[in-house]
């Protein structure tokens, strides 16, 4: 019963995780296409919402019922003999990490800075240097892929670890092609500064 219910909560865990990491790539697409603040900060607070809401939640319940997982099940420290599942943990704890760092506080900043622009009622320079980092840009677009390998190890099963690195090979070259392509399909623009409505 135990096993069964370890199961459930990663499975749970999973769908929050990989939800809130489509919702964030979702809003930050959105953020991309937008002209004005207000719904430049709108999708921002959407990308934190998911993140809080979503992702860190998931990614915990994950972290918990894995350990369990690999303690009662694969021997605890056995599992680093286990190619496909060594490489679930180890692209994991990437993952959350990187997350956590990287991408989650870059997306707090731009929070941050944009209710600074709401506040003066245009773009700020900060904020427009802020939405042209290359670098979280380009960890932004590598967790869905890192994911979907996550996913795709616990389902194949690999028992080699070349298999591993073709996978991550892949995920990184699509993180590479989304940070080249999107920013150019969608390129900066001026945001207009907001005007107050006569009475």
């Amino acid at each position: 019963m135990t096993y069964e219910l370890l199961k459930l909560a990663h499975l749970i865990g999973a769908v929050l995780m990989g939800g809130g990491l489509a919702a964030v790539f979702i809003a930050d697409l959105r953020a991309r296409q937008v002209d004005d603040l207000p719904r430049f900060a709108e999708a921002v607070r959407n990308i934190a919402v998911a993140y809080d809401g979503l992702v860190v939640p998931g990614a915990v319940l994950l972290a918990a019922s894995g350990s369990w997982l690999i303690a009662s099940v694969y021997g605890g420290w056995a599992f680093l003999g286990v190619p496909w599942l060594a490489g679930m943990v180890a692209l994991f704890i990437f993952e959350f990490i990187e997350g956590n760092t990287v991408t989650r506080l870059h997306f707090m900043h731009l929070r941050r800075l944009s209710r600074a622009g709401l506040a003066a009622g245009a773009m700020t320079a900060d904020l427009a240097a802020a939405r042209a980092r290359h670098m979280p840009t380009f960890t932004h677009f590598l967790d869905l892929p890192i994911y979907l390998v996550i996913v795709a190890l616990g389902a194949v099963r690999p028992q080699d670890w070349a298999t591993f690195f073709v996978a991550i090979a892949a995920a990184v070259g699509l993180a590479v092609a989304l940070t080249l392509l999107l920013p150019r399909l969608y390129p900066w623009q001026p945001v207009r500064p907001m005007v107050p409505r006569a009475c």
